[in-house]
């Protein structure tokens, strides 16, 4: 227990942002099938893709590893008409939950495909189950391959939370590891939360990460977030 008196260092932040990079990317069962797409452009059968997962299963990774493969223009899904005369490839990302530009994305499906371009795009739906009422639209969408992300696996969680701690240069045991998989939201970006909370709290009370500080960890952040849902 600390003692009241017991100054605690003042951890620094040092900007420990996570990699996006093709080296960074951790591949398991779950994401076997959209890293594979990625990894075969530009040769692939549907000039336009779309990864469908949930929040956290390591979209916006996988396009940043198109993107910088690719050279892809980034455009929003409010404004795809604003592209209009470039000749790609094309990024969409986080499209098909809120406003959807459907007359610009249907002349960009066109283009793309008249061009012999790739348009890739991320979204937390199936394109199925966006808000598009065209029906010219609605039927390239369904022309285009579609990939399902799955929620990060037992394995794939494990890796990308040795690989956050290792970047950060901190050694922990298998337990903790283990007892994290075990009791976190399985969303990549929870993890790098919870290296992050952990990595300052070690700092604080200048000690080892140990499981018990995983746990009072844990325990803290989903309180909070209890207390946030009320």
């Amino acid at each position: 227990m600390t003692d009241a008196f017991t100054p605690r260092q003042l951890p620094l932040d040092l900007g420990h942002e996570p990699g996006y990079s093709r080296d960074d990317l951790i591949v398991s069962a779950s994401n076997m099938a959209a890293v594979d797409i990625v990894d075969r452009w530009p040769g692939w059968i549907s000039p336009v893709v779309v990864l469908a997962g949930p929040t956290g299963s390591g979209k916006t990774h996988l396009a940043a590893v198109w993107k910088a493969e690719s050279d892809a223009i980034v455009i929003g899904a409010q404004n795809i008409g604003a592209v209009s005369g470039e000749t790609g490839p094309f990024l969409i990302d986080d499209i098909g939950s809120g406003q959807l530009d459907e007359a610009g994305l249907f002349h960009l499906i066109n283009s793309v495909r008249q061009s012999g371009s790739s348009l890739l795009m991320t979204s937390r739906k199936w394109p199925a189950n966006w808000p598009v009422t065209l029906p010219d639209l609605a039927s390239r969408l369904k022309a285009a391959t579609t990939v399902e992300i799955g929620e990060p696996d037992d394995m794939l969680l494990s890796g990308v939370l040795y690989k956050l701690f290792a970047d950060r240069q901190i050694a922990v045991d298998p337990n903790v590891i283990s007892f994290l998989v075990s009791h976190i939201e399985r969303s990549l970006s929870t993890a790098n939360r919870i290296v992050e909370r952990l990595d300052r709290a070690a700092l604080e009370r200048k000690s080892k990460i140990t499981r018990a500080l995983a746990a009072s960890v844990v325990t803290a952040i989903d309180e909070g977030q209890a207390a946030f849902d009320l």
